[in-house]
């Protein structure tokens, strides 16, 4: 027993030890997963490799394989690829067939100008802003700077600076805004004219026409609405009239041409007669305030004036016989409104950002006020009075419009004789229809345009029509306001957000009239608008400060 189990011992120690490998590293056990296939190379006798069949090159094939390598060659010159010394680079015949085809499409569409006529197509398509009126500042030429060195790679020492003091205050409201026009008189100096030009005599004869041979011609809604169709716009109906966003525009009531005024964000006010030939395409400058003009008008009762109001607290008259700019009303900021009071306009009523409206007499020595009656604790938008009986006026506060009766008013807590309610947010504008003040238009940023019975003056005045409209113009844009046309007592006119971009009228019904439109010299939100009062034209301003007109 003992000699057998010592025999089987010696033959397991004799099967170890021929299994353990001589290197050791040489033999890595390995998954049978991770084992690779043996490879098989070409001359290895173990590989079955297909027979290849033989064949006799012909001349055609010569022929092929000639023209292979050609475009193989092409293909290379025209590409990033890299061949090979093979010359098959990784491209198939198919590819390189394919890379020829699309080089002579490029030929074909190269030979008929094909990518030249699709670059005019596009700028032809492309619209752009009327070039008219005032003409673009040249920027001027960039100063050229020696480079900036490093003084750490200069080795050199860094300079000791000190920081400014810290500032004690906030800025106050005057020391922030613009500097303010000084009280009196200013020159009418045009500021796209040379220095020392005097006005166009035109201007004048313009300003002082009579205007009052011309009546209002009464026209039923259908014959009011093809007269509206028969308005167009054309390129030179379009022009840049001052530099910023237009916040007021206003017709001048002559006939014979068409003169317009508007006022911007940063108080400069602009004339602009139509196919004029001054200054820049009929177009004139000035600067008579400092920051928004956000109302104007022109005076009923002399010609030669032009009325604005800014948010930089003055209300000054443009008189163009004396050519210069009266100081008629003056506080220290805030003005927002103002309408005339009296058929001679010397007496106004002007609404502030503080719900003040302040009356005034322009006959009064000195640019002050005649009395002064706070109506509101916010904020007074739009003043308008009634065309015939002037002591009503209308105005805009917070949620809704109040009419008040000049006579009766007080310093604090003044009656009003009617209210106009329905508004669920601020009012942008309010105005008695113009020829008999039996309504009131108003416009209000819960996206509603409302009209009023006011031919009875009740205690609440009640309401007639309710017109969805999009009010909703951002920072950017001026506020819709729906404003009449003077030559009627049933219809309106506003700007719109929607595209393609229009102009549209209503009827005091609700009743679209018509929508001006146009692809060409329309691309723009016209936020203030403004009907001429005799003739059928219609303005709109932007907010790059053109002006577009619609006329028969």
């Amino acid at each position: 027993m003992s000699k057998r189990r010592a025999t089987r011992e010696a033959v397991v120690k004799v099967q170890l030890v021929e299994r353990i490998p001589v290197n050791l590293e040489e033999e890595v056990r390995r998954s049978s997963r991770h084992v690779l296939a043996p490879k098989r190379f070409q001359h290895s006798p173990s590989a079955e490799t297909p027979k290849k069949k033989t064949r006799i090159k012909t001349q055609d094939d010569k022929h092929t394989q000639k023209k292979t390598l050609d475009l193989k060659e092409e293909a290379a010159e025209s590409s990033d690829v890299e061949y090979t010394s093979n010359g098959h680079g990784g491209l198939s015949p198919y590819e390189l067939e394919r890379l020829e085809n699309i080089r002579q499409n490029q030929a074909f569409l190269s030979s008929i100008s094909l990518f030249q006529a699709t670059e005019e197509l596009k700028e032809l398509t492309r619209p752009k802003a009327s070039q008219r009126g005032l003409m673009r500042s040249q920027a001027a030429a960039k100063e050229t700077l020696p480079a900036r060195k490093s003084l750490r790679l200069q080795n050199k020492e860094a300079e000791i600076l000190t920081l400014p003091p810290e500032p004690t205050g906030m800025l106050s409201h005057k020391e922030s805004t613009s500097l303010k026009k000084s009280a009196g008189p200013l020159p009418m100096n045009p500021l796209n004219m040379e220095e020392g030009s005097k006005l166009p005599s035109q201007l004048l004869d313009l300003c002082s026409e009579d205007s009052t041979e011309e009546k209002k011609v009464e026209l039923d809604v259908k014959e009011y609405s093809s007269a509206l169709k028969n308005m167009r716009i054309t390129e030179d109906r379009v022009a840049k009239v001052v530099k910023d966003r237009i916040f007021s525009a206003a017709f001048h009531p002559c006939t014979s041409s068409l003169l317009m005024a508007a006022g911007d964000k940063w108080g400069k006010v602009g004339l602009w007669k139509l196919s004029g030939d001054w200054g820049d395409d009929g177009v004139l400058l000035f600067e008579p305030h400092t920051r928004p003009v956000g109302c104007m008008a022109f005076s009923r009762a002399h010609a030669t004036h032009l009325l604005s109001l800014s948010y930089d607290g003055s209300l000054r008259c443009m008189d163009v016989e004396k050519a210069v700019f009266d100081d008629v009303y003056d506080i220290d900021d805030g003005l927002k409104s103002f309408d005339f009071m009296s058929h001679d306009c010397s007496t106004l009523v002007v609404g502030n950002w503080y719900g003040e409206v302040a009356i005034v007499d322009r006959r009064t020595p000195g640019n002050s006020h005649e009395s002064l009656h706070s109506l509101d604790p916010k904020v007074v938008r739009c003043v308008s009075v009634h065309p015939l009986q002037k002591q009503y006026f209308a105005v805009a506060e917070s949620r809704v419009v109040n009419i008040y009766d000049s006579r009766c008013l007080k310093k604090t807590n003044s009656q009003a004789v009617s209210q106009l309610h329905g508004h669920s947010l601020s009012i942008s504008s309010a105005y008695f229809s113009p020829c008999t003040g039996n309504r009131v238009l108003t416009s209000c940023m819960d996206n509603h345009i409302r009209i009023y019975d006011t031919s009875a003056m009740t205690t609440k005045s009640p309401l007639l029509t309710k017109i969805r409209h999009d009010m909703q113009t951002g920072r950017w844009l001026s506020k819709l306001s729906a404003v009449w046309d003077p030559k009627r007592e049933d219809c309106f006119v506003v700007g719109s957000m929607s595209k393609p971009r229009k102009v549209q009228v209503f009827h005091e019904s609700g009743r679209p009239q018509h929508s001006f439109m146009d692809d060409e010299n329309l691309n723009t939100v016209l936020s203030v608008t403004a009907f001429h009062p005799t003739r059928n034209a219609l303005l709109g301003g932007n907010s790059s400060g053109r002006l577009h007109v619609f006329s028969d």
